[in-house]
Formats: C-alpha cells, structure tokens, sequence
C-alpha cells in the first residue's frame, strides 16, 4: 500500500501536467486539424496545386522563424504570456482566412501560423521538462505522446463534421487554439526556469553526422510535402472528408505504431543498416501508393508509408547522437528541427509543381526517388565511417516534431540555470 507522501507526490504531479496536457491537446488537435483543412478548402477555392504547396512552404518556413526567436520571446515575457500571445496570434491567424482571398493572404496566415505553432509547442515542452525529474519523465513523455497522438489522429475526424469550405470549420479551429491558453493562464504553476537560445551551426552538425542532417532534411522534403499535398492527393482520387480524414489518421499512426519496433532494431544493430531498410520500405509504399487501384490498396499503401517514413526523423537524430558528445545534444536537436523545416518549407512547394505537371501519380513517384537518393547517400558513408560499438550507442528517443524542446523532455537535459537551482 503505498505511503501518504508518494501518494501526495503523485497527485501534486498529475495536477501539475494536466493544465498543460490539456492545453496541448487543443493545441496539436487545432493544428493538426488546420493543416488538412487548409490544402482541402484551398482547392475548393481553386487555388491551383502550387498555390496550395507554397501554404505549406510558408508555414514550414514560419517554424523555422519559432525555433529561432521564442527562445528570446520567453526571455523577455516569461511562459505564460509568450503562450497565452502566441495561442492568441494563432486563432487570428485561421479566422483572418475567413475574410481574406485566397492566395498570398492566406500563405502570410500560414507563416504566421507556423512560427506561433513552435512557440506554443516550445513553452510547453520546456514546462514540461521543468517539471520532470528522472522519476517521472518517462510516464510525462509517454502521456505527452498519446495527448499528442490522440488529438492529430482525432483532430482530423472534426472536418468532416463542419466540412472543409464554410466558416464553421475556421470557428472551431480558432475556439480550440483560444481554449488551449485557458488551463495555462489559470493554473497554479509558477513561469519555469526560461530556456538558453542557441544559434545553430551547421558545419557543426555537419561533422557530427552527415547521414543524421542529409536525412532529416530529405525527411523534410517528403514527410513536409504529404503532411500538405497529401489530401490534394486523395481529393484528387475522388475520395471524400471523411476518407480523407482517416488517410491522414492512418498515416499518423502508424508512424507511432513503427516507433518501437524501429528502436528496438536500431540499438542493437548499426542504425544506418536500419535507416536504409526503413528508407527503401518507405520509397516502395510510395511506388505501391501511387499504382494502387482501390481504396484497400489505398490505405494500405498509406499505412505502410507512414509506419517506415514517420520514424526515420527519430531514427536520424539517434545515429546523430552516437556520434554527439553530451554537451551538443540540445545543439543537434534544434540544428535537426532546422534541417526539417528547410526540407519541409521546400518539399511542398516542389511536389505541387510536379503534380500540376504531371498528375497527382508524379507526387509519389517523387518521394521515392527523395527516398532512394537518401539510401544511396547512406550506403557511400558507410563506405567512410565505420559503426559506432553497440556499447557506445545512445538510447533510441522517439522524437516529436514539434520543437527541440522535446528532447530535453526526452533526455533528461536542463538548462544551466535550473541545474544549478538543483
């Protein structure tokens, strides 16, 4: 039977995290679920497919600004308000769409979005992690994931409830980013320790471990494009809200789904063995995707692509870290995020020109052509650099994209001023 005090100790953790857990889950499930609506309702204004893959562009390109500045933002304002203005700024930003035209408007709310998302996403990874200790990070980490998990996979089935077109969807998209700073700004919890800006080198990475930062960028370039190209591709097919909801759902995952197996493989084999293998399976869901004849083959394919492409992100940054000293960890984190997004921010906007060009079949055919490029590349350093020993290799971290934040969620990292306060 246990103790008063680690029941009390119990009780005072949950009521801790619960004002953030529920703010992160409107938080992703309003993002996520704005980032389907947006290519669907964009196409039914017909904008044209590169139109629609410049919206994903701008945003990844508005995340890259996140990472760099919210750093300085919490520095100057403290978690609370840098969340509650960003929440703010980011139903703004979906409800300016119901009065803009479509077009360049609307890739501005997109760049805003994207920038407001990482903020939101960094103050509450680094509260998180403030709260942590090495007793309770894992179940905070694995809660976080199914919150996360939960609310995109979710998120997606509200469109076709409000459909994608009316002013009803931007409403309830706008209403969950406005509830997500509710919990946050009533809670008990004091302003944590405020995180260190980093400016990232990427010679530095470089030399770390090229295959983590060719990789992750590749990731970028196809994983960016499907998360806004992706439901073009179904409506494309003929498919509608609510089968589109479920293949964005499905891929995600599944993506969850391959995590574990991929992280087993990797910590007893050379990882780079288990990126090539993950990679090429990656590439071949696509060629299967994009000569699939029915909806059975359809979601298949898509399953499979989400479970062999979402873990490549975590597979890279793990091999990143064999290769890491203890002191660049957060260095390699935000310098990988920085990768992706480039990738993510170009990935979009490539993949719309080559489906307006040559049909929506030319998007997957695409990814795996990225995804071959990337085996190859793999394979010649391999030919240059030997395995890290098995006793030498870092644990695998199934990583979120959401900001670098996560992994000193992940790793047990804190920042210089909260250490000495410990």
């Amino acid at each position: 039977m246990p103790q008063p005090e680690q029941a009390f100790a119990r009780k005072s953790l949950a009521g801790r995290i619960t004002p953030l857990l529920i703010s992160a889950a409107c938080l992703l499930g309003a993002n996520g679920l704005s980032m389907t609506m947006i290519s669907v309702r964009a196409r039914a204004e017909g904008l044209p497919d590169v139109g629609i893959g410049l919206l994903g562009s701008l945003y990844f390109a508005g995340l890259i600004v996140g990472v760099l500045i919210t750093p300085f933002l919490i520095a100057r304002a403290g978690h609370i308000r840098v969340f509650a203005a960003l929440a703010a700024i980011s139903a703004i930003a979906v409800l300016a769409i119901a009065f803009a035209p479509a077009g360049w408007p609307w890739m501005l709310a997109r760049f805003v979005s994207g920038a407001a998302f990482c903020g939101t996403a960094m103050v509450l990874e680094s509260w998180l992690n403030s709260i942590a200790s090495n007793a309770s990070r894992g179940r905070i980490l694995s809660v976080y994931r199914i919150v996360d998990l939960a609310a995109v996979m979710g998120g997606q089935f509200i469109l076709p409830v409000f459909g994608a077109s009316g002013p009803e969807i931007l409403m309830v998209v706008a209403v969950l980013f406005s509830f997500a700073l509710v919990p946050i700004s009533l809670a008990s919890e004091r302003n944590p320790e405020v995180p260190r800006a980093r400016l990232v080198n990427p010679l530095m990475l470089w030399r770390v471990s090229p295959v983590a930062i060719v990789g992750i960028f590749t990731i970028g370039l196809t994983n960016g494009a499907f998360r806004m190209v992706g439901p073009i591709y179904a409506e494309t097919l003929g498919l509608g809200l609510e089968t589109v909801a479920a293949f964005i759902a499905i891929w995600v995952l599944a993506g969850a789904l391959f995590q574990y197996p991929a992280g087993w493989l990797s910590d007893r084999v050379d990882r780079r063995l288990i990126l090539i293998a993950f990679t090429i399976a990656a590439g071949l869901s696509c060629l299967f995707i994009a000569q699939s004849a029915g909806d059975a083959e359809l979601f298949l394919g898509v399953f499979l692509f989400g479970g062999f492409a979402l873990p490549l992100y975590s597979l890279s940054a793990a091999h990143a870290n064999d290769h890491a000293q203890p002191d660049q960890f957060v260095d390699i984190a935000a310098g990988l995020m920085l990768a992706f997004g480039t990738g993510a921010m170009i990935g979009p906007f490539v993949a719309s020109v080559l489906m307006e060009a040559f049909g929506p079949a030319a998007f997957f055919i695409y990814t795996a052509s990225l995804h071959l490029a990337l085996v190859l590349f793999i394979i010649v350093r391999m030919s240059r650099r030997g395995a890290v020993p098995a006793d030498k290799r870092r644990r695998f971290v199934w990583l979120l994209r959401t900001s670098p934040m996560m992994y000193r969620l992940a790793s047990g990292e804190k920042d210089e001023t909260d250490a000495k306060k410990r």
